[in-house]
């Protein structure tokens, strides 16, 4: 009854860190698309000669992030 009891718990504890991993995650994935690669596209495609397109992704960026409540 305790191996049983045992293995509930951390198969519970493990699912929990596992569930915390991917939160963390998702928030440094989050972190480095917005702050790092988004402005980096930007300026590439600035730099290549497509600011028609940049420029319609900043505005759409713009207004997304006015929009956004976070």
């Amino acid at each position: 009854m305790l191996t049983l009891l045992f293995a509930v718990c951390m198969i519970w504890f493990f699912g929990k860190l596992f569930l915390f991993g991917l939160k963390a995650t998702w928030g440094i994935t989050k972190f480095l698309l917005t702050i790092v690669l988004l402005p980096f596209v930007l300026i590439i495609m600035a730099v290549s000669g497509m600011f028609y397109i940049a420029f319609f992704i900043l505005i759409v960026g713009g207004i997304i992030a006015g929009i956004s409540k976070n």
